[in-house]
């Protein structure tokens, strides 16, 4: 049996992604909230906001960061959580600004390079989507 509204089981999430040293592509993981393991900023998709904005706003909230979501989603998957299962939409999001203080700063982040933040992802469909941010962004210019 369902505990919440259908509404939160529709969720979206961020890779955040910025340019490092000579150009490399490097990914912006955070801690889940009881720091057990690393994941990307998600949650639930808001019914008045598109799935994008949305993951824009959970980004911001749970990794101080703010920039440009770009368009299209580079892939979905699924978990169980409160007695259903959540569908969440993955998006790329090129970071433009890092905020020293925010909501749930209670939360480590840690910009790694991609290769190293996908073997930190716990979710396989997730590392896979991961190691597909280059693909998707040179697909995406």
């Amino acid at each position: 049996m369902r505990e919440h509204p259908d509404y939160y089981y529709n969720q979206s999430a961020v890779i955040p992604f910025r340019k490092g040293q000579g150009g490399r592509l490097e990914i912006l993981l955070i801690t889940s909230r009881k720091k057990k393991r690393w994941v990307i900023p998600k949650g639930i998709a808001e019914p008045n906001m598109t799935p994008a904005d949305s993951a824009a706003k959970e980004a911001l909230e749970e990794a101080g960061i703010k920039g440009d979501v770009l368009p299209g989603v580079i892939g979905d998957y699924a978990y169980q959580k409160w007695g259903g299962t959540c569908a969440v939409k993955v998006y790329v999001m090129r970071v433009t600004e890092e905020l020293k203080v925010w909501a749930e700063d209670f939360r480590d982040r840690e910009w790694l390079p991609l290769e190293e933040a996908a073997k930190r992802m716990e979710e396989p469909s997730l590392a896979k989507m991961m190691r597909n941010t280059s693909a998707f962004l040179s697909s995406a210019e």
